[in-house]
């Protein structure tokens, strides 16, 4: 492959990553999320704005070592793995803040987290260091997870907003 072909898949698999970071911001934290009830290890806001621009960096660098090894013809597997998981990841932000809907995003982190756990061993079958690279955001998923069910759990009956409902 060439250092051109090598640029060029760089720059599409950080595009699509980051295009999925991108409509996760079209969804942010509102007045409806600030008024829920939240455990006490919730992270601050602040947090997850620099947690997830890395580990969108780790996830465009795992793609790229994969489609370097593959060329287009992982899209028949480790990589078609990858983008359904950018599906739910994308769509989280819209049905948890968008839509406030707690329960549904549960359902969907708990595909999200089905979804990275086979890219992530698509992915080491095909490049190693590519599965290694994506162990943080499995991570980050699963605590993710247990902090949706619990604000869930910990606001069963909707919460009204003065902001606009989406």
């Amino acid at each position: 492959m060439s250092l051109m072909d090598l640029t060029l898949g760089a720059i599409f698999w950080g595009v699509l990553t980051f295009g999925a970071a991108w409509v996760g911001t079209l969804f942010m934290p509102d007045t409806w999320y600030s008024r829920l009830t939240k455990p006490s290890w919730n992270p601050p806001d602040a947090v997850f704005g620099p947690v997830w621009s890395v580990l969108y960096l780790l996830m465009a660098a795992a793609a790229w070592l994969v489609w370097r090894e593959t060329d287009w013809g992982g899209f028949a597997g480790p990589l078609a793995f990858y983008v359904v998981q950018l599906v739910f990841n994308g769509a989280w932000n819209w049905l948890f803040f968008g839509r406030h809907r707690p329960a549904v995003a549960l359902l969907d982190i708990g595909a999200l987290w089905l979804a990275v756990a086979a890219t992530l061993i698509a992915f080491w079958k095909v490049v190693p260091l590519a599965g290694m690279l994506l162990i943080p955001y499995l991570a980050w998923i699963t605590f993710a997870s247990v902090l949706n069910f619990k604000l869930w759990r910990l606001n069963p009956a909707p919460i009204r907003s003065s902001s606009r409902q989406r």
